[in-house]
């Protein structure tokens, strides 16, 4: 019997060694990515938000439109999907459940819940609240989807080790099947998370704030998946700027050589 994207997903997160999930931010990357040879793909709130000419973290973006999103990544690439689904898109435990419901429903192999607010002036939500929120999504996810907790301290300005690792270590015990705190500034860090929340699976974004490591460094110490988040967006964006540049200035060279759109349609469904 062929396996369900969610199993696939998850037997990923047993092997030995630590596996990278790029985030893809359309149909294109998507297939590119798959064609590139990567077994599980994740959205990315980020580049979803501003391809749409909206804010990141905001709720600029609905939850329909953002499972419906992750959804076309995996129909695109034919591979497990973890869709970046911020907050749950509402601060109550009730409003993570309905997130969880309705990403099993559009057949992702897994999720995210931050600890996130979508305010400014108030971004982390308070402990008790935060474990509450990840154990009600757990409850929905359990067998079904896989399910990251994750706390976003250190990329909202509340760089608290301690406070990271209590939040991660009560997502565990509440059901998550991931932890992810993505920011952590050293190698250090990522490997006392590791060992806080052991045997479960650690996800790092790229590695480490203060330098990049190898994967297999990451993986010996003990992390299982690597996320990009935006970076990948950022980097095609980075291309276009760089080229923008140069058409300003008169030379038109650098739209050459790009890859073919027929290329790029052979890889997509055809109807």
């Amino acid at each position: 019997m062929t396996a369900t994207p969610y199993e696939r997903f998850r037997a990923l997160h047993e092997r030995p060694e630590a596996f990278v999930m790029p985030n893809a931010w359309d149909g294109a990357s998507a297939a590119l990515l798959a064609r590139a040879g990567f077994e599980a793909l994740g959205s990315t709130s980020l580049g979803l938000a501003f391809s749409l000419g909206r804010q990141d973290g905001r709720h600029a973006v609905s939850r329909g439109d953002a499972i419906a999103h992750a959804a076309l990544l995996a129909q695109t690439s034919g591979l497990p999907v973890n869709g970046d689904l911020e907050d749950g898109f509402g601060a109550t435990p009730e409003a993570c459940v309905v997130t969880v419901q309705a990403a099993i429903a559009a057949g992702l192999a897994g999720l995210g819940i931050e600890d996130t607010t979508a305010d400014p002036s108030r971004p982390i939500h308070e402990f008790d609240d935060a474990v509450a929120r990840v154990r009600a999504a757990a409850g929905a996810a359990r067998g079904r989807i896989l399910l990251t907790g994750r706390t976003d301290n250190f990329i909202a300005g509340r760089p608290d080790l301690d406070d990271t690792i209590a939040r991660l270590t009560a997502f565990a015990q509440a059901g998550a099947d991931v932890l992810y705190a993505p920011g952590l500034p050293d190698m250090d860090a990522i490997a006392a998370v590791v060992r806080a929340v052991a045997p479960k699976p650690v996800n790092v974004l790229i590695g480490p704030g203060d330098t990049t490591v190898p994967l297999r460094e990451l993986s010996a110490a003990g992390v299982k998946r690597v996320s990009v988040g935006g970076a990948l967006y950022r980097v095609a964006l980075t291309a276009l700027v760089e080229a923008s540049e140069a058409l300003r200035a008169g030379d038109l060279a650098p739209v050459r050589g790009a890859i073919a759109g027929s290329e790029i349609a052979a890889l997509l469904p055809q109807r």
